[in-house]
């Protein structure tokens, strides 16, 4: 259970209810997580609790486009870009395929702290719906923020009709110490297929608290992946729900952390129809004090036989003060399936570390070439040759 048992409050909690504008109810009772409750327990809220999180002024336009300006983006498709919460419509343009709705009120998830932030101080963000039949490109979707002590609350809605498609690119960075906390609502239909390529570089004095809840219809695909590569403290949480048969959800990604850092990779995928699959490859790669968090769940329920899940988190330590928590968890009710977790932690092998030395490549160039040897497996699953080319060219290690 995700709820804490005994609230305390802080002046970050004041902060957020009094922001609420009387939205904040179930905020106020659940409080903020601290590592009493189960699924906080390796991503300690204290520095949430302890700051008065102020509204997000406007950011001009011009100071938008210098933000902008440094971010790695793919030059086709359309692109829309909100800057401290607010959508910058100089900056933003959308393919007549890609057709704005209006926003729509969603699951709650009364139990998840990520969900609860955001429903009590939401922002509407992106609403869109990919008609039938329609493949709809490549589509940017960008978040800066840039200030002090402020916070970000945007909820976006894209929904994919029966066999379209469309490749969104996710990213998110900013300048200053500040918190985002989005949610994104994906509902995909039959036979439709969601590419979700996310980059995660926000400013590493800031904290990142997204959560992606997603509904894949049969043979339809959600195929998503993550590179949180910024933020002082980062979780990207995935609440997703196979719902009919033959769905696909793919939830991968890499971790890159240093100094004292954490980032935190949370998934919960519920098979609720038979014949659906899973897939979860997360690799995290972490030095000096920094921290990684995997927790990653597989629901299957009784009427989901013939399920295919997988879960795999590989940890790659070059630091004796490094850690990594990893908690891949099964449970499952129906008795037809395939299913399967592992977890492995290792250090950079000294016996390739020599022999480059011995070929004279200099030990820093040593060390980058086995730590991206050891994450390309992931990055191949990044079907999307250019936003994988992306991603490779933003990974710091």
């Amino acid at each position: 259970m995700n709820v804490a048992t005994t609230v305390q409050t802080s002046p970050g909690l004041e902060a957020f209810v009094g922001r609420s504008a009387g939205q904040g109810t179930a905020l106020s009772a659940m409080g903020i997580p601290t590592r009493r409750v189960e699924a906080w327990r390796y991503t300690p809220l204290r520095a949430f609790a302890d700051t008065v999180w102020a509204e997000a002024a406007a950011l001009s336009d011009a100071q938008a486009q210098t933000v902008l300006a440094g971010l790695p983006l793919p030059e086709a498709g359309s692109r829309v870009v909100f800057a401290n919460g607010r959508r910058v419509e100089a900056l933003s343009s959308l393919s007549d395929s890609i057709v704005s709705t209006a926003a729509e009120a969603e699951d709650p998830l009364e139990d998840r702290f990520s969900a609860v932030l955001n429903a009590a101080l939401v922002q509407h963000g992106l609403s869109v719906r990919i008609p039938a039949g329609t493949d709809a490109g490549m589509l940017a979707l960008v978040s800066l923020t840039v200030g002090e002590n402020i916070s970000t609350h945007l909820r976006h809605r894209i929904v994919l009709e029966e066999g379209a498609s469309l490749t969104l690119f996710d990213v998110n960075a900013g300048k200053g110490r500040y918190v985002t906390n989005p949610r994104l609502d994906i509902v995909v239909g039959k036979g439709a297929r969601l590419t979700h390529v996310k980059l995660q570089q926000d400013s590493l004095t800031a904290g990142h608290l997204a959560i992606v809840v997603a509904s894949v219809d049969g043979n339809g695909n959600y195929d998503s992946f993550t590179l949180n590569n910024g933020s002082e403290l980062a979780r990207h949480e995935v609440v997703a729900k196979l719902t009919a048969a033959h769905a696909q959800v793919h939830v991968n990604g890499i971790q890159i952390v240093d100094g004292s850092r954490l980032n935190d990779l949370t998934s919960m995928i519920h098979h609720a129809a038979p014949d659906c699959g899973s897939r979860q490859t997360v690799k995290t790669v972490l030095s000096e004090s920094g921290q990684g968090v995997f927790q990653g769940k597989i629901l299957v329920d009784r009427i989901a036989q013939k399920t295919d899940g997988y879960q795999m988190n590989q940890a790659l330590l070059l630091s004796e003060k490094a850690q990594i928590n990893s908690k891949p968890e099964l449970e499952i009710y129906a008795d037809d399936v395939k299913c399967s977790h592992g977890a492995t932690v290792g250090a950079l092998d000294d016996e390739q570390l020599f022999y480059l030395r011995s070929r004279g490549i200099p030990e820093a160039e040593a060390r980058d070439i086995l730590v991206r040897a050891f994450l390309l497996d992931a990055l191949d699953l990044v079907t999307d040759e250019a936003l994988r080319d992306l991603l490779q060219g933003s990974i710091r290690v």
